[in-house]
């Protein structure tokens, strides 16, 4: 019976008893003090602690998409829970739900999307072939939207790809990463840019899709580590919202009015 309820819930990530926590075999209290929080996150989903340049470069993906402004739904969700009395447990979780297939979830489809390139190049399809097969395989089965690639905001380029991009080369001549993930997603961007005929800058998710895909984070771990980032944002808003006060203020200010598309009066 003992076994029966100690087995109910299995897990290898904590081990607990009165005056004993340990985190993935190690005792919390030597994790303390020694180990910063991505080195921390990487411990806990991945069973082990990265080195000290991997966990450098997880950072940087990791402060990439803090923030997006109020225009983003999850922060605006975020300031409107708490002008509707949610405290901030509330204003997050609320705004934490918002992070799905089309607003946060693109970090994961591009991790997706590039892994169908990289399994073919392992399968010895050239490499630019593979990129243009894994794109059309995308917009068969899953959207006319690639994801990774283009900003309805951010014209000419997002300007935080670059910078991780440059992050992700140097990571590259210092031996972290192979860069394989990278090629691909520059390749992506070649592809899409000669499709157009026009720049279809690769965005913030197809940037942090290389990183995390370049140290082995699988895909859907992708976006909750984006959650994990823009929790940051949203608990931010959530907290200047709650200093700056108003009361049940709604998307937009109350003398704009919606489009009616419903029958008129007789």
């Amino acid at each position: 019976m003992d076994s029966d309820v100690s087995d109910w819930w299995s897990t290898s990530i904590i081990d607990m008893e009165p005056g004993k926590i340990n985190l993935r075999g190690h005792p919390v209290q030597d994790l303390i003090g020694n180990v910063t929080f991505p080195q921390m996150i990487w411990l806990m989903t991945r069973g082990e602690l990265p080195s000290d340049e991997q966990a450098r470069l997880f950072e940087c993906a990791l402060v990439s998409a803090v923030d997006h402004g109020p225009q983003a739904p999850s922060i605006a969700t975020a300031r409107m829970a708490v002008t509707c009395g949610l405290g901030l447990n509330g204003a997050m979780a609320s705004a934490v739900n918002m992070l799905d297939d089309v607003h946060g979830g693109a970090g994961e489809q591009a991790v997706e999307l590039y892994g169908w390139a990289y399994d073919a190049v392992k399968n010895h399809v050239p490499i630019e072939r593979a990129v243009a097969d894994a794109v059309e395989r995308w917009r068969t089965e899953r959207s006319k939207f690639i994801p990774g690639f283009g900003h309805r905001f951010h014209k000419p380029e997002d300007p935080r790809a670059p910078r991780l991009l440059s992050l992700v080369d140097q990571a590259v001549k210092d031996g972290i990463v192979d860069g394989d993930y990278a090629s691909i997603g520059r390749l992506v961007q070649k592809h899409l840019n000669e499709e157009k005929g026009r720049p279809v800058p690769m965005n913030i998710d197809g940037a942090t899709a290389i990183i995390y895909a370049e140290l082995g984070f699988a895909g859907p771990l992708a976006r909750g580590l984006f959650c994990l980032s823009r929790s940051v944002g949203i608990l931010s808003h959530a907290w200047e919202q709650m200093n700056q006060g108003g009361r049940n203020k709604g998307p937009t200010p109350p003398h704009y009015f919606w489009t009616y598309t419903g029958p008129k009066n007789p």
